[in-house]
């Protein structure tokens, strides 16, 4: 199965952002020693404020993940869910249904259309059998306007 070539990038992205968010620790947690005492105490409390929100913001990532989302497949995009998105069997056959209606509406056409033709032809067999016609009737080109005057 092929994988979408942008899942690298974010992949790469996410691994840069990270190593950057550790250096950045790093060197606060350095210059934090020099600060005064309420400095500090009003950072502890930020840190511990941007920590919870990390949690949040982990444990409402697995939503998102089944999240519906946009991935380009060749030079085309498709829509992708997540690993929960399993629609029901009914929903799949329901979509179905369409399709089938356009099919049983395509064969009712031309059931219609072949019974036509057969009556059409019933008719002129029947006009045929039913009146006395002279030979030169059957080479005519205008045969069937000859049997419409004989039906009117």
């Amino acid at each position: 199965m092929n994988k979408p070539q942008h899942s690298h990038f974010d992949q790469e992205l996410d691994a840069r952002m990270a190593r950057f968010g550790l250096r950045v620790a790093a060197g606060l947690s350095e210059q934090s020693e020099q600060l005064p005492a309420d400095i500090g105490e009003r950072l502890r409390f930020a840190r511990e404020q941007a920590l919870l929100k990390a949690r949040t913001a982990r444990a409402a990532q697995p939503e998102l993940q089944n999240a519906p989302s946009v991935v380009a497949v060749g030079a085309s995009l498709a829509m992708r869910g997540g690993p929960a998105d399993k629609s029901p069997r009914w929903l799949k056959l329901a979509s179905l249904t369409p399709l089938l209606l356009l099919v049983l509406g395509l064969l009712l056409i031309q059931h219609s259309q072949w019974y036509q033709q057969i009556q059409a032809a019933a008719e002129v067999d029947t006009a045929l059998l039913s009146k006395p016609l002279p030979p030169a009737a059957y080479s005519d080109p205008g045969f069937r306007e000859y049997l419409n005057e004989e039906q009117e």
